[in-house]
């Protein structure tokens, strides 16, 4: 005689293995130890009483806290979200700290917009170059949140910081920087450099790395090239924060590699001549500009 092996659920009903699992908030509270059973009951009562959702009775009863809630629901709905504990990384990560944010739902909104115009382009691993003219645009900002976005959708992806200057990833996810881009184009690593962080997704960052004393022709070596083309076999979609294009020559390069260029500006601060300019030269080096975003900080 086959024997199915049962599981007995808080509500007392009977599920077979192999199902797909219980993603029911309270499931999820009881299995990370919020709730107890008496805990569930009370929940349960005030819900059948007052029409509540089950988060919210709990939350009303002072059970659990706002953010018990919020992680429940992430983890319900499948999205990677930054635990208050992890540190030291920078506020500047929304979409992971603060999801249900206005600036999250813009950089969400912008994903969307890329998704649409990558939808009939086939399966090709996607790269794309963040650039804007000047200084303090919010290039890193814009780049280390529009990877976590990628990577919280499923997507593999991966965040190389191109900017050999004054770099700035390895300080937003708080990873270390002796080994990066730089050292992998110089010959001195692999492509190992690349630091997985699977709290977030499926996502890797690839830092800058040790400044080193000729950027601009280690970005133009063949190097570079071959690096990406290993990276495109693994990897879906591959984003690059790049320097200042007004100011150094750096960022034309990666655009050049990349292929695609989402071009940056930032509101009372960039000059429309110098973003048209800088749209032109790219076009002449052979990248093509997917979009404009302006930055309202």
């Amino acid at each position: 005689m086959k024997v199915t092996e049962q599981v007995v659920e808080i509500d007392g009903t009977v599920r077979p293995i192999g199902q797909p699992p219980d993603r029911r908030i309270g499931t999820i509270l009881r299995n990370a130890n919020k709730l107890a059973g008496n805990d569930i009951e009370q929940v349960l009562n005030l819900q059948n009483s007052s029409g509540l959702r089950f988060g919210e009775a709990a939350l009303r009863l002072g059970l659990v806290t706002a953010g018990d809630l919020r992680n429940a629901l992430a983890q319900q709905y499948d999205l990677p979200q930054l635990a208050a504990e992890r540190e030291p990384i920078s506020g500047e990560l929304v979409v992971a700290a603060e999801p249900l944010s206005r600036s999250a739902e813009q950089i969400r909104a912008l994903r969307t917009q890329l998704l649409i115009r990558w939808s009939g382009e086939g399966p090709a691993c996607r790269m794309l170059a963040i650039v804007s003219p000047g200084r303090h645009d919010g290039r890193s900002y814009l780049a280390a949140n529009l990877a976590v976005a990628f990577a919280q959708l499923g997507r593999r992806t991966l965040l190389i910081d191109s900017d050999l200057r004054r770099p700035r990833q390895q300080q937003i996810f708080g990873i270390a920087d002796k080994v990066g881009l730089s050292s992998v184009l110089s010959g001195r690593a692999g492509r190992e450099a690349a630091v997985p962080l699977p709290e977030f997704g499926p996502l890797a960052v690839l830092p800058a790395g040790a400044p080193p004393p000729n950027p601009v022709e280690l970005l133009s070596r063949d190097a570079f090239q071959r690096l990406l083309f290993e990276l495109g076999q693994v990897f879906e979609v591959i984003l690059f924060d790049t320097p200042p294009a007004r100011v150094w020559a750096d960022a034309q390069s990666v655009a050049f590699r990349a292929g695609s260029v989402l071009m940056l500006a930032r509101r009372n601060h960039t000059r429309l001549a110098d973003t048209t300019r800088l749209t032109r030269q790219l076009a002449d080096a052979g990248a093509h500009t997917v979009g404009t975003v302006c930055n309202e900080f």
